[in-house]
């Protein structure tokens, strides 16, 4: 009764599968061997019971003996039966099921591989730009006050900054504050950004970060292809501005050491660009100055200045 119980032997639940799928195929090829016996059978006494005993001997279907047509019928559904258990099942039985899910797993590994190389490729160009941006600071001249790289943007309460290439709001106030503050420095932008503007914007330095080779832009407008490329282009600016759209925020808030941001007092559902949200661990707020909805302004919206802290 104390005793030790037996061991009993565990089978894992892949050679329990596959012994239930054998005892099963074992199952279907019986009864297609039983159906060939019976058939046979069952032929010889249609054959002899017409011929022999005479039943139904004047009856005729189409000029055939009713035996015959019962015969090619039994025939048919035999072949039928044979053909489900042993060719079809090849193609759509077990064998089947699991071809189609290793071609499954494959794409899915395939998929995955192509995200790790989207993610290796994307952590080494965010290390070459802080590697890029420490090496600035540390061959700086003693006493020699180093770039200060500044996101300069207009967001909704809900991130929102435009819909199809273009602002959702038009407040003045803001644009007067973005061509003081940019004024006379380099602003680096993305190709579509670029583009939503009429003309080049005066007395500042255009920097066009695009993929497309030879991209043709105006006199004077820097062409680069990454954000490195941008922010090395923009060197000679102790305070070079990032100015959209989405991506490029996104890119740059690694790597900026102050935002300057209007944030407009409404939420924006349509919008189809956004500002990435400001980790207020890395950054803190310096400034702020409120403005208040009027003739002139839509919406009510506050000036935010943050500074990198960490």
């Amino acid at each position: 009764m104390f005793g030790k119980k037996k061991s009993i032997p565990q089978i894992d639940k892949e050679q329990l599968a596959l012994i239930k799928y054998a005892e099963k195929r074992i199952k279907q090829k019986r009864r297609v061997y039983i159906h060939f016996v019976v058939f046979l059978i069952g032929a010889v006494f249609l054959i002899v019971a017409n011929t022999v005993l005479g039943i139904g001997k004047d009856f005729t279907i189409a000029g055939l003996n009713w035996f015959v047509i019962a015969i090619i019928l039994w025939l048919a559904f035999f072949i039928y039966h044979f053909i489900s258990v042993f060719i079809t099942h090849k193609f759509m039985g077990k064998d089947w099921e699991d071809q189609q899910r290793e071609t499954l797993v494959a794409k899915q590994q395939e998929r995955i591989e192509q995200l790790k190389q989207q993610f290796l490729k994307e952590e080494i160009e965010i290390a070459k730009s802080q590697a890029f941006n420490e090496t600035l600071i540390e061959t700086a001249p003693a006493g020699k006050k180093k770039v200060e790289r500044t996101i300069i943007v207009a967001a909704g309460e809900n991130n929102a900054i435009g819909k199809d290439n273009d602002l959702i709001w038009h407040l003045s106030d803001d644009l007067k504050r973005f061509k003081s503050l940019t004024n006379g420095h380099h602003i680096i932008m993305g190709r579509k950004t670029f583009e939503s503007f009429p003309k080049p914007l005066p007395n500042r330095t255009h920097i066009v970060i695009t993929r497309q080779n030879n991209y043709k832009a105006p006199d004077g407008v820097i062409i680069v292809n990454n954000m490195e490329d941008a922010l090395d282009a923009a060197r000679s600016d102790k305070q070079p501005f990032i100015i959209g759209g989405g991506e490029i925020y996104k890119q740059s808030m690694l790597l900026a050491d102050k935002i300057e941001i209007t944030r407009v007092h409404h939420s924006f559902p349509n919008a189809d660009t956004f500002f990435p949200e400001i980790d207020k661990s890395l950054w803190k707020e310096i400034a702020r100055r409120e403005h208040p909805k009027d003739d002139k302004h839509e919406f009510s919206f506050t000036f935010l200045t943050y500074e990198r802290i960490l």
